[in-house]
């Protein structure tokens, strides 16, 4: 699992959990069903089953991946549009290409994120460059969704290019695990992530059968994901493995623990931590629409049909490499483009709370 990674983790600055600090106690572990997204590519639905009051300021996590695919085998997502979120991409291992109709975009590759804000709507489109589908290769990596608040819904469309290079690089009061801090805040260090909602995000890597207690907002939710590696979680060491997302409550420390025994493909376990401030809006969901209201999404996919949400790029055009929408330039009206609602396996049907 290449991401980021340094040759000696004990020079890192060293996170160190209030020993008076309460530890987070666990509400749920479920575990995230196996699917395929857009063009195929296999993905886990990591908060299936989860109350997305527990999730709050989160919507959606897609796992993609880890998957090694033969030449031409590789796939993507066509052009989409989203309204009223934000969609974070970590790569993990592999290499993805994503562009907007706003000129965003761009590649991605071991331990780089594209952090795109829809606001008041985008088309976008995300796929393997033409030579990783050649050649086949390593593919994994996560997206998130995270939710804006009422105020931000209409925002201009936005992107982030953070790279590898920029990730705030930590390790554990003993130095056997590698905490990468993509956005927000953890004991002081800063990841460059700039949030329009208040959230952390970290990829740790636990040496096996290591420890790690991490200091955690008070006030922010906190889910911990297994992407790969089996270990537990809380106090009371409930069991997780890959594939299965920890909802944990009541309390100012996350404690993790590795397996001392993990499998010779996953030598120490690997988790992403998820935190924010919740925001506690309505929220009305269907497809690539985050609102508030029923009547709101209604309008968002009315106004892609219109096609106010925008074109193609031209060199996007019917021939091209990489139009993988279908044909025409432009999204909505009678063109024949993808399902949206279903283009991240996403509810085909207004889900409200």
């Amino acid at each position: 699992m290449p991401a980021v990674s340094v040759s000696d983790v004990t020079v890192l600055p060293r996170v160190i959990a209030n020993p008076a600090a309460r530890p987070r106690r666990i509400k749920s572990v479920t575990t995230a069903p196996q699917g395929f997204e857009g063009e195929g590519f296999p993905v886990r639905r990591a908060f299936a089953g989860v109350d997305l009051a527990d999730l709050d300021p989160f919507i959606h996590l897609d796992q993609m991946g880890e998957v090694e695919y033969a030449p031409g085998e590789p796939k993507g997502t066509p052009w989409h549009p989203h309204r009223g979120f934000e969609t974070v991409t970590y790569i993990i291992d592999g290499i993805f290409d994503h562009r907007d109709n706003h000129g965003g975009g761009g590649t991605i590759t071991n331990g780089d994120t594209q952090w795109m804000t829809a606001g008041a709507g985008i088309l976008h489109i995300e796929t393997p460059p033409e030579h990783l589908v050649m050649s086949g290769g390593i593919f994994h990596g996560f997206q998130l969704w995270v939710n804006l608040p009422a105020a931000k819904k209409w925002s201009p469309p936005a992107y982030q290019d953070l790279r590898a290079s920029d990730v705030a690089l930590l390790t554990s009061a003993d130095g056997t695990s590698l905490i990468r801090v993509i956005a927000g805040e953890v004991d002081g260090h800063k990841g460059p992530g700039s949030t329009q909602t208040p959230i952390t995000i970290v990829h740790a890597t636990i040496a096996a059968g290591a420890e790690l207690r991490l200091p955690w907002r008070p006030d922010y939710n906190a889910l911990v994901y297994a992407l790969n590696g089996k270990g537990t979680v809380g106090e009371n060491r409930q069991p997780v493995q890959m594939g299965q997302l920890a909802v944990m409550v009541d309390g100012d420390t996350l404690v993790i623990n590795a397996n001392k025994v993990q499998e010779s493909r996953s030598p120490e376990m690997d988790v992403l931590i998820l935190g924010g401030e919740p925001i506690r809006e309505a929220v009305a969901w269907m497809g690539p629409f985050v609102m508030n209201t029923k009547a709101e999404v209604l309008q968002a996919f009315e106004d892609f049909q219109k096609g106010l949400l925008g074109t193609v790029p031209a060199d996007y055009l019917p021939g091209k490499p990489l139009n993988r929408s279908g044909d025409g330039s432009k999204l909505g009206g009678d063109v024949k483009g993808p399902d949206i609602k279903n283009v991240h396996n996403t509810p085909d049907g207004i889900q409200e709370k």
